[in-house]
C-alpha cells in the first residue's frame, strides 16, 4: 500500500519530547513499516502514554477477579460496568480520576471530571441517576489547600447542580501528601435496561460516523499525555492541558443520546474524553477489527485553522462519536437538531483495520487501529519494585512506649470531632445538589452508604466510595484490602448486599521502584477482599503520576466504589440512634490497636506505625451477621468504626436525633485502644430492648465477638460514669469546624 504522508519524517528527540521512550519509537517506526509523521506521533504519544494504555498496570490489573453470574460487561470490555440487579434493569458505574487538571486549575479541573464519568455511563445507554466523590488535599491551614478545596467543591457543584444529577455521598481527606498532588476522583452510577445497552463498537463498514454535542477546540490537547508525568514548578504552563466544560450542553447531549439509542440506528457510541477523536475512533474501530476513514476538515470547530494533530487530540469536552446504520442518518440528523447540537458526518467506517485521517484529500495519518490500544499493540511492562524501608521502620512502633489515657476523655473528645478527616463536610455537601430527581433516600436518614431508590423497583442501590490511604501507606496490601472491607461493611451497615467494585487507582511514579511496589501489592491485597466478598471489579482507572518533581508521592490511594442491592424498603438501615433507652452492642473484637489512627497521628503527633488490625475471614463473618440481624428486623441502628475509633462511632449515632450515651471502657484493653483506636471488622448497632433476647441468640451463634457497652440516654455524653457534657457542645465543634478552618 502507498501512503501519502502530508509531513516530513520525525526524530527520537521530537518522540521524547512527547512522552515517548527511545524504545517506544522504535516500535512506532516497525508497525507503520516507516517514520511516523507528526501527526502520527502525537496521535501515539496521546494512545500509549500511561493514562491511556495502562502500560505500566495492565499486568496486575487482569489479575483482578472480573467474574460474576450478575456480570454483564467485564472489566475493559466497555467503557464502565454492568451488573444485573434485577427487574430486568442493571446498573452502569464507574470512577475515574481528574487529578493532574484540579491541581492546576481546579473549578474546570473537577467540573470536567464530572462531565466525562457521566458520558461513560450514558454513552453505554445506561441514565445517570446519582453521583459520588472522592477528594484529597493537602494542609488545610495553606492558603493553596484553601483555595483548590473552595474550587474542586465550587466545580463539582456547579457542574453537578445544573446537569441535574444528585450528589449522594463521597468522602474528604486533608493529608500534608497531597499538598501538591490533591486527588479528585468522580464516580457516576446510572440504570439501563437490559437488552438496551449499547456498546462502543464500530461494525459494518460504510456506516457513517458522526461526531455530535460541541464543537472543539484547543483546549485539552496533550490531555492524556499531560496525566501521565510528574507536576512541577513549569505545571502552570500546561493549563491548556485542562479541558473547559458546560453541564447544560451535557445535559443536552444526554437527552440526545437517549432519544438516539430508541430508535434503533445506532451501531456504536463512545463519549470524547482523554485522546478525544483519536481515542474514540481508534478503540471503536479495533474492537470491532475494523477502520475508519475520517475528514478532519468536517469537523467542527470553534477555532479557525487548527492543525491536523490539534483536532485529533483535542479534549474539549461534551462531544459523542457515534456509528449509525446506513441510511438512518435522517433519524439521527432530526434529533441532533431538535435538541440543537452541532453534529457532522465526519467519515465511514471501513475494512482496513486502519484509522486514517484526512484533511481534503491529503491523508494526514494512516495508523493500524489495534496498533494504538489497550489489548492491541500498545506497549505493556511489568516494573521493578522493592520493598521501601520506611515499611520495616513502621512495624517497628511499639504501642506500650505509650502512656495510656486516664480519665480525662473529654479534651481528647473535644480534639478529636474537630480533626478535618472526622468533622462534619456539611461545608462541602452544602454545595452539593443532592435531592435533583427525587430518588436519594439518605439525605435526612444518615446511614453508612447513600441509598438510591431504583424506580419502578421494590430495590435501592446502596453506594460508597473508600480508602484510609494511611492504611495502604504502612501496609499496601493489608491496607487495600481493608479498603475494600470497609467499603462492603458500609453497604452491609445500610442493609444492601455487595455486587461489584469500579476502582481509581492513585500512585506515584511507576517507575519509583518503591511507588510500584506500593501499586503491586495493593492490587494484591483488592484482589484477596474481592473475591472474599464475591465483588467483581467491573473497571476504572489508574492515575500515576501523583508526584511532584522533587520526588514526593502521595500515599498510595486506591480508591473504592462499591455498589450494593438493597432488596427491601424495609432493610434500608441508618446509623443514627432512635431513642433513650436502647441498648448499644460493638459487634467485633476490641483490640490494644492504635495502628496508624487520627487519634495517634493527630493527638499524639506519632506519624509512623502499621496499619490497624484486620482479618478477613472475621471480616465476611461479621458482614453476614449483621445482614442477618437486620433482615431480621433486630437493630434499630447500624455504624461502622473507623476514622477516629469507637468514640466517633458512638457520637456519629448521637448526633442526628440530638441523642446522648452512657457507656463503660472494657478493663482488658487500654482505654485510649478501646476508645480512639481503629482495629476493623467492628460496627455498633443499637436494640431496642423488647428484642434483646432475640438479637443475643442470633449473636451467639455467630463467629463473632459481642460486647455490651451501654445505652442510649438524652443528650448526655457518658464514660466509665463521667460526665463528657451535652451532645450539643460536641455537636457545634463537629459541625463547624471545616468551615472556620476555611474561611479564615
Amino acid at each position: 500500500m502507498t501512503h501519502t504522508i502530508s509531513q516530513p519524517e520525525t526524530t527520537l528527540e521530537q518522540a521524547i519530547s512527547l512522552g515517548l521512550l527511545p524504545e517506544e519509537y522504535e516500535k512506532i517506526k516497525t508497525i507503520l513499516g516507516r517514520t511516523p509523521n507528526f501527526n502520527e506521533l502525537s496521535v501515539y504519544s496521546v494512545m500509549w502514554s500511561e493514562h491511556c494504555s495502562y502500560k505500566n498496570s495492565i499486568v496486575w490489573l487482569k489479575t483482578l477477579p472480573k467474574e460474576s453470574p450478575k456480570l454483564l460487561a467485564k472489566a475493559g470490555e466497555e467503557n464502565a460496568g454492568l451488573i444485573d440487579i434485577g427487574d430486568g434493569l442493571a446498573v452502569c458505574f464507574k470512577i475515574e480520576s481528574h487529578n493532574h487538571p484540579s491541581a492546576i486549575e481546579p473549578y474546570q479541573g473537577a467540573a470536567t471530571g464530572v462531565g466525562g464519568i457521566n458520558r461513560d455511563i450514558f454513552s453505554m445507554g445506561a441514565r445517570p441517576i446519582a453521583q459520588l466523590n472522592s477528594l484529597r488535599f493537602g494542609n488545610i491551614e495553606t492558603k493553596r489547600t484553601k483555595w483548590l478545596v473552595k474550587g474542586v467543591v465550587k466545580g463539582i457543584g456547579d457542574y453537578g447542580n445544573a446537569f441535574g444529577i444528585p450528589t449522594v455521598g463521597g468522602e474528604v481527606y486533608f493529608d500534608d501528601c497531597y499538598e501538591t498532588n490533591i486527588l479528585v476522583n468522580a464516580m457516576s452510577v446510572g440504570i439501563a435496561k437490559i437488552g438496551k445497552t449499547i456498546s462502543a463498537s464500530a461494525d459494518g463498514p460504510g456506516n457513517p460516523v458522526y461526531i455530535f454535542g460541541a464543537s472543539t477546540g484547543k483546549d485539552g490537547i496533550h490531555g492524556a499525555a499531560f496525566a501521565s508525568k510528574d507536576i512541577s514548578e513549569d505545571s502552570i504552563n500546561d493549563l491548556p492541558s485542562v479541558q473547559v466544560g458546560d453541564p447544560f450542553w451535557e445535559k443536552l447531549i444526554l437527552e440526545a443520546s437517549m432519544e438516539l439509542l430508541d430508535t434503533g440506528a445506532v451501531v456504536g457510541m463512545q463519549d470524547m474524553g482523554a485522546a478525544g477523536i483519536t481515542c474514540s475512533t481508534s478503540e471503536m474501530s479495533a474492537k470491532s477489527g475494523t477502520g475508519m476513514k475520517i475528514q478532519l476538515d468536517k469537523v467542527p470547530l470553534r477555532q479557525q485553522n487548527m492543525k491536523a494533530w490539534e483536532i485529533l487530540l483535542s479534549e474539549s469536552q461534551e462531544r459523542m462519536l457515534v456509528v449509525l446504520k446506513k441510511g438512518r442518518e435522517d433519524e439521527a440528523e432530526k434529533i441532533f437538531k431538535k435538541w440543537d447540537l452541532t453534529f457532522a458526518c465526519i467519515g465511514e467506517v471501513t475494512n482496513t483495520g486502519r484509522v486514517q485521517y484526512y484533511i481534503g484529500e491529503t491523508l494526514e495519518a494512516d495508523i493500524p487501529a489495534v496498533s494504538l490500544v489497550l489489548g492491541g499493540e500498545a506497549p505493556v511492562y511489568k516494573r521493578d519494585w522493592e520493598k521501601p524501608s520506611y515499611i520495616d521502620r513502621l512495624n517497628n512502633f511499639d504501642i506500650n512506649v505509650i502512656t495510656d489515657i486516664e480519665n480525662n476523655f473529654e479534651d481528647i473528645a473535644k480534639f478529636m470531632v474537630q480533626l478535618p478527616n472526622i468533622a462534619s463536610k456539611k461545608w462541602v455537601f452544602r454545595q452539593y445538589d443532592s435531592m435533583v430527581g427525587t430518588i436519594n433516600q439518605s439525605t435526612n436518614n444518615p446511614s453508612d452508604a447513600a441509598v438510591v431508590k431504583i424506580k419502578g423497583s421494590q430495590k435501592s442501590l446502596a453506594l460508597t466510595v473508600d480508602c484510609n490511604s494511611r492504611y495502604v501507606w504502612a501496609n499496601p496490601e493489608a491496607g487495600c484490602a481493608i479498603a475494600v472491607a470497609e467499603a462492603a461493611r458500609n453497604i452491609v451497615c445500610t442493609g444492601g448486599k455487595p455486587v461489584g467494585v469500579t476502582n481509581c487507582l492513585n500512585f506515584g511514579n511507576p517507575y519509583d521502584k518503591g511507588v510500584y511496589y506500593q501499586f503491586k501489592h495493593s492490587i494484591d491485597g483488592m484482589g484477596k477482599a474481592c473475591r472474599k466478598f464475591e465483588t467483581p471489579v467491573t473497571g476504572g482507572n489508574v492515575s500515576f503520576y501523583n508526584q511532584s518533581s522533587d520526588g514526593t508521592a502521595v500515599f498510595p490511594t486506591p480508591t473504592i466504589g462499591m455498589v450494593g442491592i438493597i432488596e427491601k424498603p424495609e432493610h434500608i438501615t441508618t446509623l443514627d440512634f432512635k431513642q433513650e433507652g436502647d441498648v448499644i452492642f460493638m459487634l467485633g473484637k476490641s483490640k490494644n490497636d492504635i495502628n496508624s489512627s487520627q487519634y495517634l497521628v493527630k493527638y499524639l503527633n506519632i506519624a509512623e506505625s502499621p496499619a490497624p488490625y484486620f482479618d478477613l475471614d472475621e471480616e465476611l463473618n461479621l458482614h453476614n451477621l449483621v445482614l442477618n440481624l437486620i433482615y431480621k428486623n433486630l437493630l434499630q441502628s447500624c455504624h461502622d468504626v473507623s476514622e477516629g475509633g469507637l468514640f466517633i462511632t458512638l457520637f456519629e449515632s448521637a448526633l442526628n436525633r440530638n441523642l446522648g450515651f452512657e457507656i463503660s471502657t472494657d478493663s482488658n484493653f487500654r482505654k485510649d485502644a478501646f476508645l480512639f483506636g481503629e482495629a476493623q471488622g467492628r460496627v455498633v448497632v443499637s436494640v431496642k430492648p423488647e428484642n434483646l433476647q432475640a438479637f443475643e441468640q442470633i449473636v451467639s451463634t455467630a463467629q463473632i465477638s459481642s460486647t455490651k457497652l451501654g445505652s442510649v440516654k438524652d443528650k448526655k455524653i457518658v464514660i466509665n460514669e463521667i460526665s463528657l457534657g451535652n451532645i450539643e457542645l460536641y455537636a457545634d465543634l463537629y459541625n463547624n469546624a471545616i468551615a472556620q478552618k476555611l474561611e479564615d
